[in-house]
């Protein structure tokens, strides 16, 4: 794995939409990373950058209230200082399914809400990043998910693949889920999160041949990632 930030990018314009949102195939594939590379990508450009976690769960609770790493790690990649509960509206100290640990705290997650803080995040810098929870339609209430979340937002999305067994079908599944909301998937990236996987360029070159949008980069895979300095290549140019 590299041990250090490799972003290519050109002279990066401001995106559609003021953003992107950033998905996953499950929880743990590394959206972070992803998303802390496009901050710091824009920042070098001179843009005012900040990343948004619209909920988090399993944060940590601290003097100054609960903390998420996620949420700490975005914050550090981010280059304007924003109030915390526009960056991360909705934050559990369960490390269980958003729409649970909200339940078990007694609250509603609201669209509204984070709707509201991403449009005061969008007022303070050029470009907002937002990571999702999870997968791309993870639940948050009784008849709400995140696929309504990035509806809402309608940003163009940047789909993570966790590179395992399995993952073609849950990469194609979700571009399928993207594209029948209306939404742009903007490019995908490859994240090799089993070192053990066969046939692993046999599976990505599978994804390029069926999924409609470019592969921004393939991540080698660390049994300790490094989020400020575990991309091997985000080519951003890709992108517009």
């Amino acid at each position: 794995m590299n041990s250090t930030l490799n972003i290519q990018h050109s002279t990066l314009p401001r995106p559609a939409g003021r953003g992107y949102f950033v998905t996953g195939t499950d929880t743990g594939v590394g959206k972070t990373l992803v998303a802390c590379a496009l901050l710091n990508a824009y920042a070098a450009h001179g843009l005012r950058v900040v990343g948004m976690k619209p909920v988090a769960a399993g944060a940590k609770p601290t003097a100054e209230g609960l903390k998420h790493e996620d949420v700490e790690r975005l914050a550090a990649a981010s280059s304007v200082t924003a109030p915390r509960e526009h960056v991360n509206p909705y934050c559990f100290a369960a490390a269980i399914a958003p729409h649970i640990a909200a339940r078990e705290a007694g609250v509603a997650i609201a669209l509204g809400r984070i709707e509201r803080s991403f449009r005061a995040l969008a007022s303070l810098a050029d470009v907002v990043i937002v990571e999702g929870v999870g997968g791309f339609r993870v639940p948050l209430g009784p008849a709400t998910d995140t696929a309504q979340l990035a509806t809402r937002l309608a940003l163009p999305v940047i789909l993570v693949v966790g590179m395992r067994l399995g993952c073609l079908n849950h990469a194609l599944l979700t571009a399928d889920a993207i594209a029948a909301r209306g939404l742009k998937l903007a490019g995908w990236v490859a994240n090799h999160v089993d070192p053990r996987m066969a046939a692993a360029d046999e599976n990505v070159r599978a994804l390029e041949e069926r999924i409609g949008a470019p592969l921004l980069a393939r991540i080698a895979f660390t049994a300790t990632p490094d989020l400020a300095a575990s991309a091997a290549l985000l080519d951003t140019r890709k992108l517009f």
